[in-house]
């Protein structure tokens, strides 16, 4: 069974950062495709980054530079480093991953609120 556990939310300041951090069972993070995703009020859930085995990153639009998709494969971790936060950020983000029948597999999530 594929857990996800997501962590590092909170409350920042506009033009502040923060890092998500993805904790992974049940998948080896450095051979599989990993995303982060996020879900704001009254709104879908889209996608904001991706990291692929082989390292390619794909980023949304609307981050502009200002985040990075990363891994650390020791500890079976993904990352989401934001900077340059604005209100617009202000979301559940959400980890996902490939499930173990060929499905998908998400964390629970943690929430990011962006303060003006």
């Amino acid at each position: 069974q594929v857990q996800l556990v997501e962590s590092g939310g909170g409350l920042v300041q506009a033009g502040g950062s923060l890092r998500l951090s993805c904790a992974a069972s049940g998948i080896i993070v450095s051979i599989s495709t990993m995303g982060w995703y996020r879900q704001a009020p009254g709104k879908l859930r889209e996608l904001v980054a991706e990291i692929t085995s082989g390292g390619s990153t794909k980023y949304a639009d609307f981050v502009k530079g200002r985040f990075t998709i990363s891994r650390h494969n020791a500890k079976n971790t993904v990352y989401l480093q934001m900077n340059s936060l604005s209100p617009e950020d202000t979301a559940v983000y959400y980890c996902k991953a490939p499930g173990r029948n060929g499905g998908i597999t998400w964390g629970q999530g943690t929430l990011v609120t962006v303060s003006s």
